[in-house]
């Protein structure tokens, strides 16, 4: 017997909101039914499990121990100024001199997630 990961599930404040910025991240659309106010909304990835935002009355305080990374079509720097456009924060800077590394953000209640190199990005090094 196996268990199949149904959903990441994110706990937050604001749930309609903080999956309106992650639809906004993955280019996925939120679940049809989900309407701002809603206490649980999904962002409906096209393979895997979806995105689950949970509201939770307490906020966020420390490091998350799991975290989301992100590999974009596009370029990793190119993608990196996408996502601070739409709300995210700079957290650290992994990224190494030859090109290899991640940058860490965090999202709009800052939770934090890495963007990776892009495949082509991988594959020219």
């Amino acid at each position: 017997m196996v268990s199949v990961v149904q959903n990441v599930a994110i706990d937050c404040t604001n749930a309609y909101e903080l999956a309106r910025f992650w639809s906004e991240v993955t280019g996925h659309p939120l679940h049809p039914d989900d309407r701002p106010g809603d206490d649980e909304t999904l962002v409906m990835l096209p393979e895997g499990p979806v995105l689950h935002f949970n509201q939770v009355p307490e906020g966020k305080t420390v490091k998350n121990r799991i975290h989301l990374c992100l590999r974009p079509d596009s370029t990793r720097e190119a993608e990196v100024d996408r996502l601070l456009a739409l709300g995210a924060t700079f957290v650290a800077d992994h990224r190494k001199p030859d090109g290899t590394g991640w940058a860490v953000l965090a999202d709009p209640e800052g939770n934090e997630f890495c963007v990776l190199r892009s495949a082509a990005e991988r594959a020219a090094t």
